[in-house]
């Protein structure tokens, strides 16, 4: 820095600075007071004592006086009560107010040096003077009028300053100019026009300086057309030569920045307007070209009626007013069109500039200016077009003129620039530093050389620049070390008002090639290490934090719009902007904008997601229709047709008609023309489309919060891959209807295959998605709460199907291994083969896997346990016969005898139920071992080879039959049986252990009383008794084996030894049966029994059912049974 110049006074030397701080401290007041007015528009957020009621009289008389005091103490008496927490409720409005009246007076002060002085601007020569110094006028005027939009401004400083009177018995200190202030500006536009008087002549010099700028800002879409603009390949032969302009940091300049100083400086000097012609060639254009202008955010000045209403308390203004009336109507008719086609040209030019910089990246260095300018028209037509379709005008209709649906196109477009700007941040690093230090210096050294008269003190500034220049290494660039030029460029704006002023030695207007120069210069040091801040004032697009309806409205539209889809994720990149809106003065709202910012990326890249998932469904649903024609359930019309054939016309004729439309797997992919789309087409269109989107970007980083939009696809895919799941099974409880376990799998299958193809469109890992919601299907209920396959089979199994096999028609078949439904039942909705042969079981397994299949298994065996219970009960009540039983063996008279005392229709229905269960139960595990032996073959040899060559006793048995019944495999004795029972145990273990070999007794007696059921007929076709008594050999062995297991006492064989000597005992009496009541036929069925307990058992043997059943008496059975049941094959 130099020091300062004895013949020009130290404030005048300030003005660099005063400008940058009084520009920066008014943004940031202006925030506080959008806040404020706000805060007094919503209800909920207005301060309370506005709306009391006890209040409301003492405002009013507060209002009606101000800015004088109320004197009379009955009006003030509810202040005075509530006084402290008034104080400290209005002290941050009170201090807003009170900080703007400081700010006034700051900047008229500026204002006034600037103009004694006789400070000449120039926006081509003195950039950044100009610049600061019209965007203080900007923002001064617009503090202003936004006070005067306050409603409640007058009650909240009344309030404030009468409760600060009764408690510190005076009036707050800065009151009575702060009450003037506020009337003053009621009418804001006539007191500014009068303050600025004196400032006309700076205005006047500012605003010309545009004359240059504005109408080359301003062409229209025609012109840009015709000159080519933006474009990198219209001239091949100069691709590598840096873009250059006499106005480099004007070209990017914001044409709706430019509008503001224009309009709103002949504002406040209207006289202008009469003293040069000149003026109307900003004027009119600035008006004709849109009918409102932002004042701060979402707060517009619909200026032309304004301008009129202002223009008409002027005296010899009725000229002017007749101008703005005809160029209001001039932007009516075509503002929209004009805008309209600049958005179009621009959608097209910047996607060339993003295509050619993805692929040559280094053309980002000598090209920077086209991106900064393409930043800054798009951005001016965006801001357009909000304010425009928020604030339409009264002679508008609905505004459908200004739906723009290729809007999202536009911010994609402006985000990917954005993106590949930062991605190779690195060469535009190194290409500036080398620019600056090869080239820049040069120039700049040569000019200062030859500068006919320049100062000492000027000549330290031009020359520390040259210095700093020279002395830039790219190895530092390259190794990460980033020059600051911060200093660099204060100096320059210092010395542009130190050379700017009427007294200055070295005069920067004389010297126009130094400036322009100098402020090339200063964008190519911008290009260094102030690269974010460009990219603020180019294309910062927070304004729409304040329009959230139509920044959600053009969300959803572009959703909708097929060629719009893929641009859909532009708005929650947009997001990230909406921080920058914040301003260090008001750091209150910085949560708040921040919140916001992440609720609306939250919501947006939800809705996304959410889209891709309605669509993905569609498709599945239509996929899934396609996968059921080929079921073959489906071909039954096509066959009987083939079949009618055969039969008279007639007869063919009255058949059709009662059959189903005949249905062609893949009539629906014939086609006559490629063009003729079907529905079909169009989903797969938007889903690519939508998935393009999604997958463009890997990670958004909002407010120092990451979002992953694939993991928003993912979670979706997720809910509605778990809710088809159980939707596709089709359940039904009112009828009990469910889907086939085969059908369910099929659609299951076209269901995922349709899932895979999304990772043709988004880097997604579908299969976590499968892994995720397929394990949790194993589970009883979802991460959500919800029930699962598993859980929806298990009960239907098990309340529905099971319960029909005990009351119904239903038979279990060991040949056929699967449940048969012997007649047909109008009453049952089902067919018992339907759903438990071999194929059905196996998609269950495969679709609930070992964890859902353990879990079926072990509900099966609660409710065996559960039954088992109920027998103990019936043992305890029929005890000491049962006692008597037991010793009686060899004595058959006193075991009729005593078996006659007994009732056994309850004791053969439970254990009918708990055969009936533990035959679907092995088809259950048998099922589980074919799908896990196919699906993991090794683990599944290994585990057969431990359970097959591991010699285990004790507890260490018990862990091998756990690993073992694990994949399906039989054991000796259940585990999750015995773990059933031991909930169920009693707690004497001597008392439970003689009810359970009672229990064994009790069975064995019963097995006669069979005879007297013609269902217990062994049917050799089936291998079955209709009745499944065939299943008591199951019952009887897993009973034997887990209660006896279950005490420890190693004594199953024993036991079921006894069980053997009693069963044939009282079997064998049948032989001397005379009824007539029993036929023979049924005493053979009961005797083979006896023989498939023994079979079924792996604890007894045929030796041991030869000592003590004839077999003779068996071979014969076999045989009667057999030879009966030849003619009924014939």
């Amino acid at each position: 820095m130099s020091s300062t110049r004895l013949s020009v006074m130290q404030s005048q030397m300030k003005l660099a600075e005063k400008l940058t701080i009084l520009t920066d401290r008014g943004r940031g007041l202006l925030a506080r007071l959008y806040n404020i007015k706000k805060a007094c528009q919503d209800p909920n957020s207005r301060p309370a004592f506005l709306s009391e009621k006890l209040l409301e009289p003492c405002i009013k008389a507060i209002e009606k006086k101000f800015p004088q005091s109320e004197k009379s103490q009955s009006v003030l008496q509810p202040v005075d009560q509530r006084k402290a927490d008034i104080l400290k409720v209005l002290s941050v409005y009170y201090t807003t107010f009170r900080d703007i009246l400081e700010y006034k007076d700051h900047v008229l002060n500026l204002f006034t040096v600037i103009a004694s002085v006789n400070v000449t601007f120039d926006i081509t020569i003195n950039f950044d003077l100009t610049r600061h110094y019209l965007d203080l006028i900007v923002t001064f005027v617009s503090m202003l009028l936004i006070l005067a939009r306050v409603e409640d401004r007058k009650a909240m400083l009344g309030l404030y300053n009468h409760a600060h009177e009764l408690a510190h018995q005076r009036s707050e200190s800065s009151f009575a100019r702060m009450g003037k202030m506020i009337m003053d500006f009621q009418s804001p536009m006539k007191k500014l026009a009068e303050e600025f008087i004196p400032f006309e002549s700076c205005v006047s010099t500012a605003l010309f300086s545009l004359l240059h700028l504005y109408p080359r800002r301003n062409y229209n879409a025609a012109q840009w057309r015709a000159q080519e603009m933006l474009s990198l390949v219209t001239k091949p032969t100069v691709l590598l030569n840096p873009a250059q302009s006499e106005t480099m940091r004007c070209e990017y300049l914001p044409l709706d920045t430019i509008e503001r100083w224009i309009i709103i400086g002949y504002m406040v000097c209207p006289t202008l307007l009469q003293s040069n012609e000149r003026n109307h060639g900003l004027w009119r254009p600035a008006l004709q070209n849109s009918y409102c202008i932002t004042l701060f955010r979402d707060e517009v000045l619909m200026f032309h009626k304004y301008i009129e209403f202002f223009f008409d308390s002027i005296k010899g203004f009725g000229k002017r007013v007749a101008e703005v009336k005809e160029s209001a109507n001039l932007a009516l008719q075509n503002a929209v069109g004009l805008h309209r086609e600049r958005r179009k040209y621009l959608r097209s030019a910047l996607l060339e500039l993003i295509q050619i910089l993805s692929d040559q990246p280094g053309l980002l260095g000598p090209k920077a200016l086209y991106v900064l300018m393409g930043f800054s028209f798009a951005r001016d037509e965006i801001l357009w077009l909000v304010r425009h379709t928020e604030h339409l005008h009264p002679k508008m209709k609905k505004g459908a003129e200004l739906n723009d649906p290729q809007l999202p196109e536009l911010l994609f477009y402006i985000e990917e620039l954005r993106a590949l700007v930062k991605k190779y941040y690195q060469v535009l690093q190194q290409y500036y530093v080398q620019y600056l230090n090869g080239y820049d210096a040069i120039v700049l050294n040569n000019l200062v050389k030859n500068l006919p008269l320049c100062p000492e003190d000027e000549s330290i500034i031009l020359s520390s620049f040259v210095q700093q220049m020279e002395s830039l290494n790219l190895k530092e660039i390259q190794g990460g070390q980033v020059p600051d030029f911060a200093g660099f460029r204060l100096d320059w704006f210092r010395l542009q008002a130190l050379t700017s002023i009427s007294k200055a030695t070295l005069v920067l207007h004389e010297n126009g090639e130094l400036a322009r120069t100098l402020n090339t210069i200063i964008f190519h040091t911008m290009m260094v290490d102030s690269v974010d801040q460009l990219l603020f004032e180019t294309s910062d697009l927070s304004i729409f934090c304040h329009h959230s309806r139509l920044f959600e409205n053009a969300f959803e539209r572009s959703l909708a719009h097929p060629t719009q889809a893929r641009f859909a994720i532009a708005f929650p990149l947009i997001c990230t902007h909406f921080i920058n809106c914040t301003h260090d003065v008001c750091p209150e709202e910085k949560y708040h904008i921040g919140e916001r910012s992440l609720s609306v990326t939250n919501a947006f890249l939800d809705r996304l997601a959410k889209e891709i998932k309605d669509i993905v469904t569609k498709i599945c649903s239509e996929q899934c229709n396609l996968s059921d024609q080929l079921l073959p359930k489906n071909a039954v019309p096509a066959l009987v047709k083939m079949e009618i054939t055969k039969l008279k016309e007639k007869d063919q004729q009255k058949i059709l008609k009662d059959l189903p439309a005949e249905v062609t797997p893949g009539k629906e992919s014939f086609r006559k023309t490629r063009e003729a789309l079907t529905g079909m087409d169009k989903l797969h269109m938007l889903l690519t489309e939508l998935c393009t989107g999604i997958n463009h970007s890997a990670k958004i980083v909002v407010w120092e919060h990451v979002f992953s939009p694939k993991e928003y696809l993912l979670q979706h895919l997720e809910a509605r891959f778990s809710k088809a799941l159980v939707g596709m099974m089709m359940y039904n409880p009112n009828t009990n209807e469910i889907a086939k376990p085969t059908e369910l799998i099929t659609s299951v299958k076209t269901y995922m295959h349709v899932l895979q193809g999304i990772e043709n469109y988004v880097h997604v890992d579908i299969p976590r998605v499968f892994n995720n919601v397929l394990l949790q299907q194993t589970q009883q209920t979802d991460s959500h709460g919800e029930k699962t396959i598993t859980m929806l089979y298990t009960n239907w199994y098990l309340e529905v199907f099971l319960r029909r096999v005990t009351s119904s028609q239903i038979c279990y078949s060991p040949f056929q291994k699967a449940f048969l439904t012997l007649h047909p039942d109008p009453q049952l909705p089902f067919a018992a083969e339907e759903y438990t042969d071999i194929s059905e079981l196996r998609a269950l397994a495969e679709l609930t896997g070992a964890y859902g299949m353990k879990f079926l298994h072990e509900s099966l065996m609660w409710h065996i346990a559960s039954q088992i219970g109920e027998l103990k009960k019936l043992v305890s009540e029929n005890k000491d016969i049962l006692l008597k039983l037991r010793v009686s063996f060899d004595r058959p008279d006193m075991m009729l005898q005593l078996s006659n005392q007994l009732r056994f229709e309850n004791l053969l229905t439970r254990l009918n139920i708990i055969g009936v269960i533990l035959a679907f139960s092995s088809l259950t595990q048998e099922a589980l071992t074919d799908v896990i032996s196919q699906r993991v073959p090794f683990l599944f040899a290994s585990i057969v080879d431990f359970r097959d060559h591991v010699k285990a006793g004790g507890q260490d048995a018990v862990v091998v039959d756990v690993l073992s019944s694990s994949i399906g495999l039989s054991c000796n004795v259940d585990p999750a049986l015995v773990n059933a029972l031991r909930a169920e145990r009693e707690i004497v273990p001597e008392k439970d252990y003689e009810t359970c070999c009672l229990l064994m007794v009790f069975i064995a007696v019963s097995l006669r009383t069979l005879v007297k059921n013609e269902m217990t007929v062994y049917s050799p076709t089936h291998e079955a008794h209709p009745n499944n008594c065939h299943c008591y050999a199951k019952a009887i062995n897993a009973m034997a084996g887990a209660l006896f297991q279950l005490h420890g006492k190693e004594d199953v064989e024993e036991r079921l030894q006894e069980f053997l000597a009693l069963a044939s005992s009282s079997l064998l009496t049948l032989t001397q049966e005379t009824d007539k009541q029993v036929p023979p036929k049924a005493k053979d069925s009961v005797y083979l029994l006896l023989d498939h307990i023994v079979k079924e058992s792996p604890f007894l043997t045929q030796d041991l059912l030869e000592s003590c059943f004839p077999y003779a008496l068996l071979r014969n059975s076999f045989h009667t049974v057999l030879k009966r049941d030849v003619p009924a094959k014939h």
